[in-house]
Order: C-alpha cells, then structure tokens, then sequence
C-alpha cells in the first residue's frame, strides 16, 4: 500500500448529477432534476485534489448538460497542472456537436468514453454513427480499446481518441450496484457471489500496492469514495478536506485496507466481526454493496468520529 498520496493514479469525478437523460439503471441518480453544485464547490475541490494526478475522468450526470462548469473546470485543472494530467470526458454523446467538441479538445480532453450503447438510454446508441463521423472531423481516433487497462497501463497510447461501451447485467455498470434508480426499479443485481470491490471502478486498490489495476478514488459531487458505486458513509468532504489526508487517515484503518485488498467481507475482522458471520449477512443481502452499507451503519461510531476515519489497526 501506498504512503504518499499526493500522487494517485486516476481520479473518477462525478461533478453533476444534472442529466438530460433518466434512465432507469443509473446508479446515482442522475437526471433532468439530478443533484448539482456550485462553481465555488468545484474550484474548492480541485484546489484539494492531489499534487499530482495522471489521470482525470470528468463524468455525470452528463457532463455536458452543465457545460460552462465543465469549461471552468477544465480551465482550473489546466491551471493547476498544466498537460501532466490526462483528462478523459465520460458522456453520453446525446449533446455533444463539433463545436462543443473542439472546445474540449482545446481545453485538455484526450479521451472520449460515450457510455450510451445500450438499451437503457434514451437514443439506446442510435447517434453511433453520427458521433463517429464528429469524432473523426476533429482527427479523434476511434478504437475499442480501454485506455485504462491497455498494455497493462492506464494511460492510452493514442493521445487523441475516443471509445464506446453500454451497460449490461455482466458488466459493472447496468442493472448492478444497488444504487440509485437500478434499487428503486429493481434491476440491481442479486447475486452475492459477485464481488464489486475486485473489479475496476471497485474499492481495490484505491490506496495502492496493486499493479494489475489502477489506484482509482471516486468522487462523486464532493463525497470521497473507495468506489464508484460509493460507501454509505463517505471518507471525506472534498471541498473542505485535502485528498491526500483523507486517503492517509483511509490507509491506517483496518476496515478501508479491507476494502483496498477487494476482500469487503474481512471488514469486521478488527472489529469482532468474522469473515464466516459477514458472509451469512452478505447472502441475506444477496448484494456486496448492501452488505458494505449494513457493516458502515452498524458500526460507524467506530469507524468514524468527527475528524473522519479513525485509526484501526
């Protein structure tokens, strides 16, 4: 595990939850009435990310739905660390033209990520082909390839391109984490089986010491996270706490290296609760998630105090 986090791998940043879409899946709520926040906010949050950053995902919501803060914050990171950081945009291509494209390419982005193929969203992928022939008109190169895990790297080799996925019931995304809307519709995925922290988005290795995945936090709005899908109780407030001393306080607690390993059902084990008993818990809840959130509320008082995590050998 790392020591110094004043440099982590890759950031994911939902700063809008506003969307033009309200797709049944999303997992965090996003839609025409989605949770936004302030310019103040987000300029806050950057001015406590970590010094150094090598990748950058802006997503939603739908980033572009607020797109004069996007432009703002693009702005703000380029400020604060010149071209070191790799932007990468996840959108779902719905409001996205030649000239809003440009503009983001102009202010750093170099990775695309349309995340709209599929058929819980609203054009379900039917702007494919349109979207391809933007891409290509601004010499963005089209691959398959996942920048993230390509070659055994996070960065992409292509410095311009872009890339496109959906959700399914296989995949991390689509009727998986029971989150959001995917909970209200009951589409999230019953399968206690399935661990969410091992796989990419997931809380392993968020504090470090793996090398066949990225170390990757979750930011969504200003609640830093292991994870995407998100702990019940956040380790942080990023518009008021610097990263690196969340993820600091994080690394000292047994409960979050548990998290950091993939294993959440290891959580108790300083705590009195054993893998045996979470397991028995986690097949009632039939979801890893659920189970993670149950362990935070049972047991936040010791976990948690106000200065944030505490330290739990």
């Amino acid at each position: 595990m790392k020591t110094n986090f004043n440099h982590i791998q890759s950031i994911y940043w939902v700063f809008t939850q506003l969307c033009n879409d309200n797709c049944d899946h999303c997992y965090n709520d996003s839609s025409p009435f989605g949770k936004r926040i302030s310019e103040k906010d987000c300029l806050a949050i950057i001015a406590n990310l970590p010094d150094k950053i090598d990748r950058l995902i802006l997503s939603g919501g739908e980033p572009i739905a607020e797109k004069k803060l996007l432009f703002v914050i693009l702005d703000h990171i380029k400020e604060r660390y010149g071209n070191s950081v790799q932007i990468m945009l996840q959108t779902n291509g719905d409001l996205l033209n030649k000239e809003v494209l440009q503009i983001l390419i102009d202010k750093g982005v170099t990775r695309f990520d349309i995340a709209s193929i599929d058929r819980y969203h609203k054009k379900a992928g039917s702007r494919l082909m349109e979207l391809a022939d933007i891409f290509e008109s601004c010499g963005v190169n089209g691959t398959e390839k996942d920048p993230l895990l390509e070659g055994g790297h996070y960065l992409a080799e292509n410095p311009l391109s872009w890339g496109y996925w959906g959700a399914n019931e296989d995949m991390w995304l689509g009727g998986n984490w029971a989150r959001g809307k995917a909970m209200k519709h009951n589409i999230w995925k019953k399968d206690p089986n399935h661990n969410f922290c091992t796989i990419l988005s997931g809380a392993r290795n968020f504090l470090g010491g793996y090398d066949d995945i990225p170390q990757e936090i979750s930011i969504q709005l200003w609640r830093i996270n292991p994870c995407c899908p998100g702990t019940h109780f956040p380790m942080g407030d990023a518009r008021k706490q610097k990263v690196a001393t969340v993820l600091e306080r994080a690394s000292k607690n047994a409960v979050f290296k548990a998290l950091n390993d993939g294993e959440p059902l290891k959580m108790g084990e300083s705590l009195g609760v054993n893998r045996k008993k979470a397991a028995e818990k986690n097949e009632e809840l039939q979801n890893i998630c659920l189970y993670c959130d149950y362990f935070l509320k049972c047991h936040k008082n010791s976990i948690f105090d106000k200065n944030g995590i505490k330290e739990l050998p």
